[in-house]
């Protein structure tokens, strides 16, 4: 199983370049949200002591990791029972919706375009119903477009970024999902196939959805969100050493990301956050992070990387590139020791 597996997973990665991850009411990470949210209205009760919610956090949090982890054994299972051409097409296709390179650098490129006065669709969850805004003719115009896009993709309060602002954070987002959204279900896919990775999904999901530090979700989102930062911790070091390597490219500094990442890997609050964004900004020689408002709410934060020059609409391009080079250098390394292991074990 291991050969159709491996080959599986190139495919699946192909399939995510070329086109992305279609809205659809079957998507893996629609279910999970689905079972998430219902366990969140069954389980989070406003009534419970502080320690009942996060029993029943921890509850949430195992359930839907171990349900999808299970589902995907049976998947897989029956997949391969029924032929390798099944097989190969049933997991190519799950996991290439586990991965979202396309749609990263898609989601991040329209607040390039927004701010340079192109007109944009933005999806608002409906298969037909996207939300188009048309291009800015002033200044004004295209960033109240840019905040717009901008916020689609990010948690942070956008009104009250100026352009380069919005440009900054759509890097940083670039950078921080290079791990959480391509890179890390890509080691998980490797390391166990479709199982494990929808395993990491839900693990991803589950933080996302509950994992915030506010009255509801305090207590009952913290085994999430500690179990995420538990699952990441790997990932978002590879990831930001994967960063460094494919920024020998010309354009950018290897020398600058690796001195960044060891200098500023550790500025937030998050133990992984850091990583992949201190790379990004010491190999492109610009200084993210920073303050931000959240709920109107002024949020201090540590500036990354240093202002070697000033932040550029190209930037966001720049680092979609960095993205997708830095999750191909792991793709190869990942496929290479399977092969290795595959030559090994002669199977």
């Amino acid at each position: 199983m291991i050969k159709l597996n491996t080959i599986a997973i190139l495919i699946a990665a192909m399939i995510d370049l070329l086109l992305g991850d279609p809205v659809n009411p079957l998507h893996p990470v629609r279910i999970m949200g689905r079972a998430i949210a219902r366990l969140d209205r069954v389980l989070n009760k406003e009534s419970l002591a502080d320690k009942e919610k996060y029993r029943r956090g921890m509850i949430a949090a195992m359930i839907i990791p171990a349900a999808s982890f299970a589902i995907g054994c049976l998947i897989s299972y029956t997949a391969y029972r029924l032929g390798p051409v099944i097989y190969l097409l049933v997991e190519a296709v799950l996991m290439s919706q586990l991965i979202a390179a396309r749609d990263l650098a898609k989601e991040a490129l329209r607040v390039g375009k927004a701010l340079a006065g192109k007109r944009i669709a933005l999806p608002t969850g409906k298969i037909n119903a996207p939300l188009i805004i048309e291009g800015g003719r002033t200044d004004e115009e295209r960033l109240a477009s840019g905040r717009k896009a901008l916020s689609w993709i990010v948690g942070r309060d956008t009104g009250y970024l100026d352009r380069d602002g919005v440009i900054r954070a759509a890097v940083e987002t670039v950078a921080e999902n290079t791990s959480d959204g391509v890179i890390a279900p890509m080691i998980y896919m490797l390391l166990g196939g479709l199982p494990l990775a929808l395993a990491y999904k839900a693990v991803n999901t589950l933080d996302s959805m509950l994992g915030y530090k506010n009255d509801k979700y305090l207590f009952f989102g913290r085994a999430s969100a500690r179990s995420d930062d538990i699952w990441n911790y790997l990932p978002s070091r590879l990831s930001a050493i994967m960063i460094c390597i494919a920024a020998i490219l010309p354009g950018y500094s290897m020398t600058g990301a690796f001195r960044i990442w060891r200098r500023d890997r550790r500025k937030h609050d998050s133990p992984n956050s850091a990583q992949t964004e201190s790379a990004c900004a010491g190999a492109m020689g610009l200084r993210l992070a920073g303050d931000a408002y959240y709920g109107g709410k002024l949020k201090k934060k540590e500036y990354i990387g240093d202002a070697i020059r000033s932040i550029e609409l190209s930037d966001i391009s720049s680092s979609c590139v960095l993205m997708l080079a830095s999750s191909g250098i792991m793709l190869a390394l990942g496929l290479a020791a399977r092969i290795l292991v595959i030559f090994l074990i002669g199977e």
